[in-house]
């Protein structure tokens, strides 16, 4: 599978990313990434269950999983492929949502400030990161 750029996955996907990014360089695939507050784990990591999945489609506009609040920007997960993703109740804890990515489809999670990451073939928990400095608190972006 050829790795796209930037340009190439937010013209897909009619998204825009602020213009101090470099729109030709190449979008990562992996298995494990992180971008702003939000970090994407393999499940096998962090899910006690054996076989846990996905069930609702990413729909073709795509899922907010951290919406732009107080002038923030949002992480938006899209779909080339089968991708599928369940919301958590964010309001109990880090945990955003399972992400579950079929055999030959790639989620790209897309934001305007820090471009956009690929996660390939697999179950990912999406969860929002915490920092400790002074208290432990969320990671703001």
């Amino acid at each position: 599978m050829e790795t796209p750029t930037l340009e190439a996955v937010l013209t897909r996907h009619e998204q825009t990313v602020l213009d101090h990014l470099d729109q030709q360089v190449t979008v990562p695939v992996v298995d494990f990434g992180r971008q702003g507050d939000v970090i994407v784990i393999p499940a096998r990591l962090v899910l006690n269950e054996v076989e846990f999945r996905a069930v609702n489609l990413v729909p073709a506009d795509g899922v907010p999983v951290v919406r732009g609040e107080n002038g923030g920007n949002t992480h938006l997960l899209v779909a080339e492929g089968d991708v599928r993703f369940d919301s958590a109740d964010a309001t109990t804890g880090l945990a955003l949502g399972v992400l579950t990515v079929a055999p030959d489809a790639i989620a790209y999670l897309i934001h305007p400030e820090h471009g956009a990451i690929g996660f390939g073939p697999g179950t990912y928990q999406v969860r929002r990161q915490r920092e400790q400095a002074a208290e432990v608190r969320l990671v703001r972006d």
